[in-house]
């Protein structure tokens, strides 16, 4: 198993946006071969957030970064200004345990 990552900082007065955009988004990660599965993370403190996806492999995962399905669910995926507080930062992780 394999496990991607992305935190967020979200001006926390713009959750509600931040997860409407994330609610409202096409993934189109059912169509990927060895996608596991997605959460959105709501950490505890205000406007802290991460992305979650499963997959099978990291082999899984690298070939979705190059698919067009990953282009399709990414074109036009970017918030608008203010919603975010800097850049998310991506974390990787190969499961040792399951």
């Amino acid at each position: 198993m394999f496990i991607a990552m992305n935190h967020f900082d979200v001006e926390p007065e713009r959750a509600a946006e931040f997860e409407a955009r994330w609610r409202e988004r096409e993934t189109h990660l059912a169509e990927v071969p060895g996608f596991v599965r997605f959460a959105l993370l709501r950490g505890d403190a205000p406007g802290r957030y991460a992305s979650h996806s499963t997959w099978e492999t990291r082999a899984a995962f690298e070939a979705w970064t190059r698919s067009e399905a990953f282009r399709k669910a990414h074109a036009g995926a970017r918030m608008p200004a203010g919603v975010l507080r800097g850049h998310p930062r991506v974390e990787l992780w190969d499961a040792v345990l399951e």
